[in-house]
């Protein structure tokens, strides 16, 4: 039975926030959903109301305050179902992907996972899903087989590569603009071991490094998935004691198969003699883990993110300088795409700018009232970098809601507003990340 909570009743604040606790939203009522048919309540009593509806699992992918809505949660839909002879998972909208990892994991298989094991599974796969597996396999989205929908009328359907194809492609990457998603199913893949983890170096090879990184990352084989990052290790009992707080350059590596080391071996070579090696071999759950480092707590913080078709040494100086030494940012990452993710089958959804190999990433996480000094040092980077990025964006890790329409292809955008006209005309679902319906004369089949 759906619980609604009215702002001032006992448990509405501990719904309402996100993650990113900037954002402080103010739903007219939160719906906590216990079961699907409690979501087609939702759907229809916002209807009803005249109240836009938003939906939160995890709140991770909060990018915009609900305020004034009828928020929809889903964290108590947790189900997650694994067949393995099919290599299928079925799961809840509530789940998350420390859940599907493990499950998993006891028939040696594995999900196209998010790097945070406490992220939920929907709302990350419906917004592309870049995994530790993804150079490898592809998209999290390209893996969706089924998803059950209770779409803006309040109805429930089946959206499958044969059941509704318009809606079961926009749902691959288009976000939650479509239907709330009230069951997912998608494929898993053989992967038992993995060689992986985050190693750690002096910060002062940061240029070095990075410059080897791009010439590295042209012959990189898709069975590696790696990154750059400099990062502020925080208090963690996973990091030796001395190294705790500090700014350290980590490379961050996640390789299906048993020759890990060897292929890393140019990079490493790079970064020199390491504070920390943390490369092993492992199952995928505790690969995942290592690779990520802790799940951060739910925190204020900024986050910008720029693709690259190429990295002039320009852009590698704005990293270094944002992740100096006595940098605010929490971190600055690189990281490189490609592989499965640009090969796209012919059905493939509408997730990312599949031709971009690479990506510059940066959070400042807000530790105190005073935010100047990392809004001026992301400011500063954004400002150093942008004249060389593509103009795009990744629907998961783009916060800017204004900037939705940068996460997707030119082509694909304009198909996505089509099957919006056709599945949601009144913007129903529009808080977020908003996709709006295309006019008449635009609507296209």
């Amino acid at each position: 039975m759906t619980t609604l909570l009215k702002p001032g009743e006992p448990g509405y604040d501990e719904h309402r926030l996100g993650w990113n606790r900037t954002i402080d939203s103010r739903p007219a009522l939160v719906a906590a959903a216990t079961t699907a048919a409690d979501v087609r309540t939702a759907v229809r009593t916002a209807r009803e109301l005249g109240l836009p509806l938003a939906v939160q699992a995890t709140g991770h992918g909060l990018v915009a305050p609900a305020d004034g809505a009828l928020l929809l949660k889903t964290t108590a839909l947790t189900g997650v179902e694994i067949d393995p002879r099919r290599r299928i998972a079925r799961v809840g909208p509530g789940a998350v992907w420390a859940d599907v990892n493990r499950a998993a994991a006891r028939h040696g298989l594995a999900g196209l996972a998010g790097r945070c094991s406490t992220v939920g599974v929907t709302g990350y796969t419906l917004g592309g899903g870049q995994s530790w597996l993804s150079r490898t396999f592809g998209f999290a989205a390209d893996s969706v087989v089924r998803a059950d929908v209770v779409t803006a009328d309040g109805n429930a359907v089946t959206a499958t590569a044969r059941e509704h194809p318009d809606l079961f492609w926009a749902l691959r990457g288009g976000g939650g603009n479509f239907g709330v998603v009230t069951s997912l199913e998608f494929r898993l893949y053989p992967v038992d071991r993995v060689y992986g983890g985050m190693s750690l170096y002096p910060v002062e090879r940061a240029f070095d490094v990075l410059s080897a990184y791009r010439e590295w990352a042209a012959g990189e084989p898709e069975a590696m998935n790696t990154a750059v990052l400099l990062i502020r290790l925080p208090p963690s009992p996973l990091y030796p004691e001395e190294l705790r707080g500090k700014r350290v350059l980590a490379i961050r590596a996640f390789h299906r198969g048993d020759d890990g080391r060897r292929v890393l071996a140019p990079l490493v070579a790079a970064a020199g003699p390491p504070l920390l090696d943390a490369f092993g071999m492992r199952s995928f759950p505790d690969a995942g883990d290592a690779t990520n480092g802790p799940d951060a707590p739910p925190m204020a913080n900024r986050q910008e993110v720029e693709l690259f078709r190429a990295l002039p040494d320009d852009v590698l100086d704005a990293i270094v300088e944002a992740g100096a030494a006595d940098s605010p940012l929490a971190f600055v990452e690189l990281r490189h795409w490609g592989g499965a993710m640009s090969r796209p089958g012919p059905d493939a959804g509408p997730a990312g700018h599949r031709d971009v190999p690479f990506s510059v990433m940066a959070v400042a996480a807000y530790l105190s009232p005073d935010r100047t000094a990392a809004d001026t040092t992301l400011d500063r980077l954004v400002a150093r970098v942008r004249p060389y990025a593509t103009g795009g964006s990744f629907l998961n890790l783009l916060t800017d809601h204004t900037r939705t329409r940068s996460a997707f292809t030119a082509a694909n955008y304009a198909r996505l507003t089509a099957v919006k006209r056709a599945w949601d005309p009144a913007n129903f679902f529009r808080t977020g990340h908003n996709i709006p319906p295309a006019p008449d004369r635009e609507a296209t089949s």
